[in-house]
């Protein structure tokens, strides 16, 4: 077998210091900052949150929302289908009994937490009744504390598509 012995570099005084690393970075640094500095046009800054991306499509998964039925009644039948499809487990859901003949069961607690949650869309696929969906275009939530991230049912069902994803 041919032992192939690999020249490790790093081994001298100024490549322990990190100097000529340190060095090339800030040249790289100042070369871009010069040349954006001389020319202003190409570079793609927002004034965010006053001006909104344009470039998002329709597959894009935002925030979530619960759709309703016709009668205003939630489409959740309290399967735990998305709950148990979800990987970061931010999904609580707290089962009722329903007396409307639509369903066997409702939700009486459904929360999201959006600060757990990695928007990969698995509780969408999930959902056999299509009860919830991503497609509200919300792509930022912001909040001052940790407990506003947790959205309950209330929330999630009077979050509404936004206008620039209907396309239906």
């Amino acid at each position: 077998m041919g032992i192939k012995i690999v020249k490790r570099s790093g081994r001298s005084f100024a490549d322990k210091l990190y100097i000529p690393a340190i060095v090339g970075g800030m040249k790289t640094t100042f070369g871009h900052f010069t040349k954006n500095l001389k020319d202003t046009s190409n570079l793609r800054t927002m004034q965010y949150p006053e001006v909104q991306p344009s470039d998002i499509d329709e597959r894009y998964r935002g925030v979530h929302r619960l759709t309703k039925w016709d009668d205003g009644s939630e489409k959740c039948v309290a399967c735990y289908m998305c709950a148990t499809a979800c990987p970061a487990q931010c999904i609580f859901i707290e089962a009722e009994e329903r007396f409307d003949e639509v369903a066997e069961k409702r939700p009486k607690q459904f929360k999201i937490d959006l600060l757990e949650c990695v928007y990969c869309g698995y509780c969408v696929e999930a959902c056999p009744c299509d009860a919830i969906r991503m497609d509200t275009g919300i792509f930022s939530f912001t909040a001052s504390n940790r407990e506003e991230f947790l959205v309950d049912k209330e929330y999630l069902m009077n979050n509404e598509r936004s206008k620039d994803f209907d396309n239906d």
